[in-house]
């Protein structure tokens, strides 16, 4: 280890103390706080403590050090106790009162500033006398004392004394004292103790020959060089604020404070408690000041030569640099200002391209000056219009035919009211210039965002175009004056340099004028070009302050909030255009007649005259199965003849449909008193039904095969619509569920046809209505056979690639019924189908039940794997969550195939225990937690990105084999058993 030190105390000549340089900073806290706790503290009580650390009062400054007692002195005569103290942090020792030791707090209770060395290989001579020993003594202190030595560690003894190699200077400390002659190199290994009790014993041979009544460190000869009674805190604060000083100046007056005495072995008769100062000891007191501030003065002119010295040199440097400059002035300076000049024409053509403020300033002329004005007669029009909806509305809610025709007239007149504003409306519009203005508009909102950013809608008014304005015209006349003055500059600079170009030209025959001018003025204009360029170069137009970019960001930001403004009236008046044409169209084709049902009931009539002749050949064939005459060829002519009758009843049903959705159209938008003129029509009930309520459509008169093995909770038969497979699933229903049914299946109808065949889910075609005797209700849907989930993992299971395109299919599906507020409830693996292996839909669900009741049945299971979510399980109602987790089960089983999984305490399955696909498997995590992905993020998961959902097509691609997507009959019917004995209504 090697450390830096500065030497404080010497014991011999081979021995002693120093302080880190690094401790300054704790020699001043520590004597700070000595200085306020001690006065204060209790004096040493009893015998002292040999290992305590305690604060002494030194004799010489009165001043307090942290000390340890070494021995203990009765003094019986005087009655006294004396200690004899070490000085821990300065290494020197004294005789004290026990009054003048005094307790300190534990804080100060840390180890010693100073560290005893001892010099490494060397040793005093066994014959050394006292004489030779202060010598000895006093040529070490020449060499350490209020010096920075560096300190090379070899061994440390258990008394703590380290074994140091010790330099100053480059100077081996230790060879020069064996040089000196006062100490020799071991021979032996050291022993610590063996040189302590040498060096006792020489100087206790000596004080035998001495006689003294006072102590012995008071009477030394050598006292005033190593016992410097002055050295004040305040000292110690002036050194260390002179940072310039030496390491050893800045210990220098706390080591000069601590004498550096040794005390002897001095019995008690040699000590006078009466012992008092004298004259002599004053004046020695006086000359040790004396020499100390001397030794100050000394260090300090030191420092200062050392200071001036430096300043020398810095001159020095200066004036070589100054000399140099002077040199290559003239060739510097040009270059620069070319440089500048250069700068300075790059600069110009930046701005003159930039074109500054123009784009905003152009911008706010065209959203102030071209702004188009509301038409006069939008105003009119909306008050018109909006009085003649309320008339609509009030014949939409009468239920009495007798004010139908008050009513009528009434919204007939403000019809009439409203087509003139219409008409007034359409004129003015067709002459302003709307599509060019509203293309304008957005052209520019979209090149003033590039430049500026997204706006903010503002609250300022006209006036922070005034403020734009004001600001950009005071920009531009402060850029022209810069650059007039940079110009005029530039010219006299060219000026001069024409001027010097004839003084040199040696051909010319003109003389100078004026020397002295010419060359005196050079550096002024110079000065002035070099200020000229510099200040237009730092008038930068693209550069603004807070202040500026707050005035161009508000003018920009009313730009922007003009031309949304003036689009969302352009819009809004090119909506009312719109409507105001349509409007004038069908008030001119409804304007001299009413809408009638004429055509409807002519088409109902003659699919009453085709039923009838249907059900007639249906009983000739019948009969004719058991006449006695049967005849093949007959036969089959009669089927013929049956199945053109049941295709005519259907083409008529097609055209009665259309012409609903006619009628639909028109009491929606425009005559709302239809079904209450016409209430034999069921205008309502069909549109109520969302167009699917069809009362000439009868399941007698389709050629229907039962389903016996799937209808043992409904009716279920299979027949063949104009070359489609379709499936009629007979609900029971009474006149408090119907209108439920019809309300749910409409709710469904009228989500898959946002979307129809993108929609994900199954079409419903018809609901059928048997007659008033039967009370069932029949919906006809399209028949995939063999094209369940259930059935294809029966039979062939689909790849990973293939379940994946089904199943983003199916939460396209989910995604349409989530977003129309359905919840579907019932998805399992005999409701979801995959056409063609790769086309995922969503089947419809028993629309007798609630979604709870729906999600409650004993079909929401797949495998071993329930389907029911846990929080269904603990009682809460079905929501689209719930769902999500019903197609999370699904897709894990299709992407587990036959492995074994296990169920985990919340009876959700372990996906980790899995091998499959692990965007497969952190989907399947996030549809089992608690926080469940939507329909809607499921579609944009990883999983599904390079899938893509091929259209539905209605029309079945397998061949008809009745199967298990409809077993969920069976288990319905063993559920609904279930209830019926637990005492539950089924219909709850």
């Amino acid at each position: 280890q090697v450390e830096d030190v500065v030497g404080c105390h010497v014991e011999d000549a081979v021995t002693f103390w120093a302080q880190n340089v690094n401790r300054c900073n704790d020699l001043l806290k520590l004597s700070c706080a000595l200085a306020e706790a001690c006065p204060r503290a209790d004096a040493v009580f009893g015998k002292p403590d040999f290992s305590k650390i305690y604060g002494g009062c030194f004799s010489e400054d009165r001043c307090w050090y942290r000390c340890m007692v070494q021995q203990v002195i009765n003094n019986e005569k005087a009655g006294t106790i004396f200690c004899q103290v070490l000085y821990i942090d300065y290494g020197n020792s004294e005789v004290l009162n026990r009054s003048d030791i005094v307790e300190i707090p534990p804080n100060l209770q840390c180890p010693s500033v100073a560290k005893k060395y001892r010099l490494w290989g060397l040793q005093i001579p066994n014959d050394q006398n006292l004489n030779m020993f202060d010598q000895g003594k006093k040529f070490l202190s020449s060499l350490v004392f209020e010096k920075e030595i560096k300190i090379r560690h070899k061994a440390k003894h258990e008394d703590g004394t380290i074994i140091a190699q010790a330099e100053y200077e480059n100077i081996d400390i230790g060879e020069e004292v064996v040089k000196a002659g006062l100490a020799e190199k071991c021979t032996a290994p050291v022993n610590t103790k063996d040189v302590e009790e040498r060096k006792i014993d020489v100087m206790q041979n000596q004080h035998r020959k001495i006689k003294v009544s006072v102590p012995l460190w008071l009477n030394r000869s050598d006292h005033a060089t190593y016992s410097i009674p002055k050295g004040r805190f305040d000292q110690v604060a002036a050194s260390v604020k002179n940072q310039n000083f030496t390491a050893s100046r800045t210990f220098a007056p706390k080591e000069k404070m601590l004498a550096s005495t040794s005390v002897p072995d001095t019995t008690v008769a040699q000590i006078r408690p009466d012992q008092r100062l004298s004259k002599d000891e004053v004046v020695r007191r006086e000359n040790v000041d004396l020499f100390q501030r001397q030794k100050e003065l000394e260090l300090k002119v030191q420092q200062l030569k050392r200071e001036l010295q430096k300043e020398k040199e810095a001159s020095r440097k200066t004036a070589e640099i100054c000399e140099e400059t002077l040199r290559t002035y003239i060739g510097t300076k040009i270059r620069s200002l070319a440089a500048k000049v250069k700068t300075l024409k790059e600069v110009r053509h930046t701005n003159k391209n930039s074109r500054f403020g123009e784009q905003l300033s152009q911008a706010i002329k065209i959203v102030t000056e071209g702004c188009l004005t509301v038409p006069c007669s939008l105003e009119k029009l909306q008050k018109i219009w909006t009085e003649y909806d309320l008339a609509q509305e009030r014949i939409q809610l009468c239920r009495n035919v007798d004010e139908t025709d008050a009513l009528i007239s009434k919204r007939d007149e403000v019809q009439q009211n409203l087509y003139s504003a219409a008409e007034e409306l359409i004129l003015e519009v067709d002459h302003l210039p709307l599509s060019e203005r509203s293309r304008t508009l957005q052209e520019l909102s979209a090149s003033l965002e590039k430049v500026y950013g997204q706006g903010s809608e503002t609250g300022h008014s006209e006036e922070v175009f005034l403020e734009f304005f004001k600001w950009k015209s005071a920009k531009m006349k402060k850029l022209i004056s810069v650059r007039n003055e940079t110009d005029a500059a530039l010219q006299i600079l060219a000026g001069w340099f024409s001027g010097i170009l004839k003084c040199f030209d040696l051909m010319s025959a003109e003389a100078c004028s004026d020397l002295e001018e010419v060359a005196g003025n050079a550096d002024e204009i110079l000065k002035k070009v070099e200020l000229a360029i510099c200040e237009e170069l730092d008038t930068d137009l693209n550069e603004h302050d807070e202040a500026e970019k707050g005035i161009i960001m508000n003018a920009y930001n009313k730009v922007i909030h003009n031309i949304r403004q003036e689009q969302s009236m352009i819009t809004a008046i090119q909506n009312r255009y719109l409507a105001s044409v349509e409007f004038k169209k069908q008030t001119e084709e409804w304007l001299n007649r009413r809408p009638n049902i004429n055509n409807l009931l002519s088409i109902k009539k003659t699919v009453k005259s085709l039923k009838a002749q249907l059900r007639w050949k249906l009983v000739e064939k019948n009969n004719f199965e058991e006449s006695d005459d049967y005849s093949e060829f007959k036969m089959t002519r009669i089927k013929e003849e049956i199945a053109d009758l049941r295709n005519r009843v259907l083409q008529e049903v097609s055209k009665e449909q259309e012409e609903y959705e006619k009628l639909t159209y028109l009491v929606q938008k425009w005559f709302p008193e239809l079904p209450l003129l016409y209430p034999e029509a069921g205008i309502l009930n069909y549109m109520n039904s969302g167009g699917l309520l069809t009362h000439s459509l009868e399941r007698d008169l389709l050629d229907a095969e039962p389903m016996k093995e799937l209808s043992t909770k409904r009716p279920l038969v299979c027949s063949e619509i104009q070359g489609q497979k379709v499936l009629l699933k007979g609900y029971s229903v009474d006149i408090t569920s119907e209108a439920k049914v019809i309300e749910r299946v409409a709710k469904y109808h009228r989500a898959w046809d946002q979307q129809k065949e993108k929609s994900g889910l199954l079409q419903l075609l018809f609901l059928l209505f048997c007659k008033a005797s039967d009370p069932l209700v029949y919906l006809m849907v399209p028949y995939y056979p063999r094209a369940s989930l259930g059935a294809l993992q029966a039979d062939t299971p689909l790849t990973l690639e293939e379940a994946l395109k089904v199943m983003k299919g199916v939460a396209r599906g989910l995604q349409t019924l989530h977003g129309a507020n359905i919840v579907h409830g019932s998805l399992h693996g005999n409701n979801v189908f995959a056409l063609n292996r790769k086309q995922g839909i969503v089947g419809d669900f028993d629309f007798t039940k609630s979604e709870e009741q729906r999600a409650a049945a004993n079909t929401m299971v797949v495998s071993t794997l329930s389907l029911v979510s846990p929080e269904l399980k603990m009682g809460q109602p079905a929501s689209p969550a719930s769902d999500m987790y019903a197609y999370g089960c699904l897709l894990f089983w299709l992407c587990a195939q036959n492995h074994e999984f296990g169920i985990k305490e919340d009876g959700t399955p372990d996906v980790d225990v899995v091998v499959m696909d692990d965007k497969v498997k952190s989907l399947l995590r996030n549809l089992f937690c608690s926080n469940r992905l939507t329909a809607e993020q499921v579609l944009r998961d990883d999983c599904f990105l390079v899938v893509d959902v091929i259209p539905v097509s209605p029309q079945p691609a397998e061949e008809h084999d009745p199967h298990e997507e409809h077993d969920s009959e069976k288990t319905d019917e063993e559920k609904m058993r279930l209830t019926e004995e637990s005492g539950a209504s089924p219909t709850q």
